[in-house]
């Protein structure tokens, strides 16, 4: 199909990261990505590429990942609903297509995006939860929450984040700029909401697991502080399970996934 046949869409899903091995399709695993792929073909007719505004693990969850397809103009023009609706109808029930629009064909999911979002959840009770056992890391003992926000709040602004990326990293560079930054607590739940330009892998959940490590006063704000400037990511504590981490918007210059979800 020719590209004036085209039309490139912006899709935004949602997703349970459980049965997944990750976003990105692969020979011998079910992923995120071969589903969809496989769920756009059956409404195009033709075998369709999706690109995604980043990867997520295996077990790691999605509320507004975005993506971009290039899909059949004709079927897009009959039918926006067909790429939401339809391929709801096709993909397992831990996927959903929650928001689509048309977007211009030198729209590019991953290389536009300005600003990504994760939010992390540790369940902090001395039992773990029988309603929550995939949606949080769960942490029975004690955590200093006012010690967390203050190491968090370190890690604000442009960084050398080489301590917390995973040894098998192939980024050229590990400087990112975290531009929001975030503890919480509700009830026994406590997150951590993180915006950056881009992250690093693994990055999040090794932050998380030296936030927890701060929390039990294994560090102390000002030993994280250090940890950060020294640039060793084996002085630091253990990487934070995959469950608890949900990929939660993705920036672009005139929209945000988000403002997509319910569209259609």
């Amino acid at each position: 199909m020719t590209r004036e046949n085209l039309q490139r869409i912006a899709m935004v899903i949602e997703f349970d990261g459980r049965p997944f091995h990750g976003w990105q399709q692969q020979d011998n695993a079910t992923s995120v990505q071969a589903e969809l792929q496989r769920a756009l073909a059956s409404i195009d007719g033709q075998s369709i590429k999706t690109v995604a505004a980043g990867r997520t693990d295996t077990g790691v969850h999605a509320e507004a990942l975005l993506l971009h397809a290039d899909v059949c103009a004709e079927r897009w023009n009959r039918s926006h609903r067909a790429y939401v609706h339809g391929c709801n109808s096709k993909l397992p029930d831990a996927i959903r297509v929650t928001g689509v629009r048309a977007v211009g064909n030198d729209f590019h999911a991953r290389f536009d995006c300005r600003e990504r979002s994760y939010r992390y959840q540790i369940w902090n009770r001395t039992t773990a939860s029988a309603l929550q056992v995939w949606r949080h890391w769960w942490m029975p003992r004690p955590l200093d929450f006012d010690a967390m926000s203050q190491a968090a709040a370190i890690c604000l602004g442009e960084c050398d984040f080489s301590a917390l990326r995973a040894a098998n990293c192939q980024a050229s560079s590990s400087v990112r700029t975290i531009s929001d930054i975030r503890v919480e607590q509700h009830g026994y739940c406590i997150a951590l909401h993180i915006s950056a330009d881009a992250f690093l892998y693994h990055m999040v959940r090794n932050l998380v697991g030296n936030l927890v490590a701060v929390g039990v006063g294994r560090f102390s704000p000002k030993e994280f502080s250090e940890l950060l400037l020294s640039g060793d990511r084996t002085k630091g504590a253990a990487t934070a399970p995959a469950w608890g981490l949900y990929f939660t918007d993705a920036v672009y210059e005139n929209f945000r996934a988000s403002d997509l979800i319910g569209g259609l």
